[in-house]
């Protein structure tokens, strides 16, 4: 079965499940509060965005972005696949950033990635849909399947605020490894997304409570 988070009751109704799945989620939630919703474009503008922003602040992907939107109009695969990469370094964009925006474009251009079409398909074939393609990794394809196509049980294992969360809140011995991760969601199916939200939002407080500085993520933006 596959579940979408695109509304407030939709996350309503995956927070209800969650906490079915383990009475500690209703103590996370009346310790740190509901998530927000958060939705972002989806699309090649939406993935683009996600990879500009990693590693950087907000500041500086606002910035970025601002400047490939005024350089590529409009801005779409098609643009950034026939761009000159001096061009887009001009924007601000690393080698590494270039290379994995083009070959996103390529693959939409050749037939071999298809965004909207991954809506329909269940979280896990749509992640390795997308880490197929050269330079989205893991936390890339989880970030977009969550928060630009809502997909309910998408999970960025290898989110060290996620891994951190969870070693608070399920009093683990040590932070859960990446690999540690995916066992330790499967009781959460159909709501590991839901379980992401609900963990980003409790690190956050338990962080604040204990004084502790926040671990960086994959992306320097919070998602």
């Amino acid at each position: 079965m596959t579940c979408y988070i695109h509304t407030e009751a939709d996350l309503d109704a995956a927070l209800a499940g969650l906490v079915a799945t383990d009475p500690r989620w209703r103590y996370a939630l009346a310790t740190a509060g509901r998530p927000l919703l958060r939705r972002r474009p989806d699309g090649f503008a939406g993935l683009a965005s996600i990879v500009v922003s990693q590693q950087v602040s907000t500041a500086s992907a606002k910035a970025i972005w601002g400047r490939l939107e005024a350089a590529l109009d409009p801005f779409s695969h098609e643009t950034v696949r026939r761009a000159r990469t001096v061009r887009l370094a001009r924007a601000g964009l690393s080698a590494p950033k270039i290379r994995t925006l083009k070959a996103i474009a390529s693959a939409i251009h050749r037939g071999e990635l298809d965004l909207a079409g991954l809506a329909a398909l269940p979280a896990d074939e749509a992640h390795q849909r997308l880490i197929a393609v050269h330079g989205i990794g893991p936390w890339t394809a989880d970030i977009y399947l969550l928060f630009c196509l809502g997909h309910a049980d998408a999970w960025p294992a290898g989110d060290l605020a996620l891994q951190e969360a969870a070693r608070l809140l399920f009093a683990l011995p040590a932070r859960p490894s990446t690999r540690e991760m995916g066992p330790l969601a499967q009781a959460w199916r159909p709501w590991r997304g839901a379980a992401a939200c609900v963990l980003w939002t409790y690190y956050r407080v338990a962080k604040q409570r204990e004084g502790a500085a926040i671990l960086p993520t994959k992306s320097a933006r919070s998602p």
